[in-house]
């Protein structure tokens, strides 16, 4: 555990696939905690850090110490690292590890309105600006709300949903997380898995609000220009949305994806040699041992690719 809360996940796996060594310059694109970061420094390594939230920059701020001129803390979102590394002159690096859940922090902050767990305001950004859940469900469409409730959710029952948080603000405001959770479970059964019912309509109100989707399309782009030849990018995510941006990604960087049909004219054209190699032929679960001791473990999945020497 680095820091009171929060335990990296997966960190053993991490620190395997991204192999940082002495006198090499790396990204830890979701400082959060500072649990990947801390142990990144430990291998002698210099270290950029992004995070959208101010709070986890300035909690940085004391490993930062610990490690004179080895830790730079960078504020802003992890889909902007190109931009955010060429303002302090890095355009290279040796390899990007992203850990794509929500920080520990976050979630048991009632204040920051992540978990229906606590009451609080119905908030959820990440970087503390911009438009909260809050606006959103006060000002969505009906037809709007639901599509972001079953696109970004997954939920199935996303239209009975948005009818009944349409109907409910109509009586009232709904401002906090507690409101919203109950608004949710008067119109849904309980599930058998155990799941709260507003677990996916959180979520996805979560992801619409921080673009988390966008970010990490941008995020993979940029990191893999970024990557000096024989760089590593690994990345840990909670969800099948992320995951499947992830997967997606790595299988085509790295030349996987089936050649065309003979009868398309497509296969007459030369095909490009593929930038990386993917170093997981599938994801890679957390241990049994890591479930049972952090229970936010069970869902991470990661995936890691290394660019090829010859890559330009």
């Amino acid at each position: 555990m680095s820091a009171q809360g929060h335990i990296p996940v997966m960190l053993a796996e991490v620190l395997e696939y991204l192999a940082p060594e002495a006198g090499e310059t790396h990204l830890d694109g979701t400082f959060g905690g500072g649990g990947y970061a801390a142990a990144i420094l430990d291998r002698g390594t210099t270290l950029y850090a992004i995070d959208r939230d101010p709070d986890a920059i300035a909690r940085g701020a004391a490993l930062a110490a610990r490690h004179p001129g080895k830790l730079h803390l960078l504020h802003g979102g992890f889909g902007d690292m190109a931009s955010l590394l060429d303002s302090v002159g890095i355009g290279q690096l040796d390899g990007v590890v992203l850990d794509l859940g929500v920080s520990s922090y976050q979630i048991d902050d009632p204040n920051r309105g992540f978990s229906f767990r606590f009451s609080g305001p119905l908030d959820m950004r990440m970087g503390q600006d911009g438009m909260s859940a809050a606006d959103l469900v006060a000002s969505l469409p009906e037809a709007e709300l639901a599509d972001t409730i079953y696109r970004y959710g997954e939920e199935r029952a996303s239209r009975r949903i948005a009818k009944a948080i349409v109907l409910a603000r109509s009586q009232a405001p709904i401002l906090t997380t507690l409101q919203l959770a109950e608004v949710i479970r008067s119109v849904m059964p309980k599930s058998k898995t155990g799941m709260d019912p507003a677990t996916r309509t959180f979520q996805a109100l979560r992801i619409r609000v921080n673009d988390e989707l966008g970010q990490i399309e941008r995020a993979m782009a940029a990191a893999a220009k970024l990557l000096a030849p024989g760089g590593r990018l690994v990345v840990v995510s909670f969800h099948s949305l992320e995951d499947r941006i992830i997967k997606q990604f790595m299988i085509e960087a790295s030349g996987r994806t089936p050649a065309p049909s003979r009868h398309n004219p497509a296969s007459l054209l030369e095909r490009e040699s593929p930038a990386f190699h993917m170093l997981t032929t599938r994801a890679v679960r957390p241990s049994d041992g890591e479930c049972a001791t952090n229970s936010r473990a069970r869902s991470a999945r990661l995936r890691a690719m290394q660019k090829l020497a010859e890559a330009v």
